[in-house]
């Protein structure tokens, strides 16, 4: 069966840096655009960081360009983000998620499988 299983969450001080991983499994990763996803504590999910299938095409959010960066290796089935400058309002649980397309959208009704989330906690 298909699973995502994200790792590399933490604390850490503001204006550090995390990277977090993706590993998927159960299907043919190189075909799917892969993106993250994230929500904090009394907030909706948003849209992080999204890549295509070859990772070829990249897309943020504008609260993050700049700071984080999307990558993939498809020969490991895992994707990546880096996260720099981190600041207290990055705070969030990150969930990796496969997209229904081959393109990158940012609505979570397109993304049909999701990981179990890793936390991230910003703070001095």
């Amino acid at each position: 069966q298909v699973q995502l299983v994200e790792s590399g969450g933490g604390l850490v001080q503001p204006g550090g840096s995390l990277r977090l991983s993706c590993a998927a499994s159960g299907f043919t990763f190189s075909s799917y655009a892969m993106s993250w996803f994230r929500q904090a504590p009394g907030k909706e999910r948003e849209f992080v960081a999204g890549a295509s299938s070859s990772g070829g095409v990249t897309k943020y959010a504008d609260s993050v360009k700049g700071r984080f960066t999307i990558s993939r290796d498809n020969a490991k089935n895992t994707v990546f983000l880096q996260m720099n400058s981190l600041k207290p309002e990055d705070t969030a649980v990150y969930y990796c998620a496969r997209s229904r397309i081959v393109g990158v959208l940012t609505t979570m009704t397109m993304y049909d499988q999701w990981g179990q989330g890793t936390q991230v906690t910003v703070s001095s």
